[in-house]
């Protein structure tokens, strides 16, 4: 199995696979859509429930391996295509640094995320795995500030996640609309491959909305 076997992105339009997706472009990988009506329920079904049994996107083969959850997707490729530069490589001073900070995407941010979202007490902050929301939300701030790029001046995989991430969740009142937040999705959401996915998702998501009507789904 080398970089240059074909990746197949399970995906679903206007969900978070819209960054990993902008990920395979920026890398240049060569990859495939596998393309799921999550409004018909297609996620749910045998087929794919086979691949990830939580029916999620996104979700990625490569040869006989399956990558699921969005930090192993992200550095998984972005080692896979080292010649991109968008990972420091095992022994670079900011491998470590590079892997805090996408790991926090998962342990620190989501959960926070979803427990303001849906107005969950938290718990206490020697037992929550973020702190608080407002400490945690914090801590990302200010290595944003650093700038222009989570680990200064080299843009990595972690950049797109994030700045994705931030660019939706500002949009939908989940994280506040401030600096450096704004300033790091602008830069992500400014590069061609964003624009031109978006532009294909919403055509994609129209047509999976006509469909599902269609069928008699909601």
């Amino acid at each position: 199995m080398t970089a240059t076997d074909r990746i197949t992105l399970y995906y679903s339009p206007q969900t978070r696979a819209l960054g990993t997706r902008m990920l395979l472009e920026e890398l240049g990988a060569p990859y495939d859509l596998r393309i799921l009506n999550m409004k018909a329920g297609e996620q749910r079904q045998p087929a794919f429930l086979a691949i990830n049994p939580l029916g999620k996107v996104p979700t990625i083969r490569h040869g006989e391996a399956v990558v699921t959850e969005q930090v192993a997707i992200y550095i998984y490729l972005a080692d896979l295509f080292p010649e991109a530069g968008l990972t420091p490589a095992i022994g670079d001073p900011l491998r470590g640094p590079f892997l805090r900070w996408i790991a926090y995407y998962g342990s620190s941010f989501e959960p926070a995320l979803m427990d303001k979202a849906f107005k969950h007490a938290p718990a206490d902050r020697n037992q929550s795995p973020y702190s608080d929301y407002d400490t945690m939300l914090g801590a990302l701030a200010a290595q944003l500030a650093k700038g222009p790029y989570l680990l200064g001046e080299r843009m990595t995989a972690a950049d797109v996640l994030w700045g994705v991430a931030l660019n939706w969740t500002m949009m939908f009142g989940l994280v506040p609309k401030v600096e450096p937040f704004i300033s790091h999705a602008a830069r992500i959401t400014a590069r061609p491959s964003f624009a031109r996915l978006s532009a294909a998702d919403a055509e994609m998501a129209a047509q999976h909305a006509a469909a599902a009507a269609g069928s008699g789904h909601t």
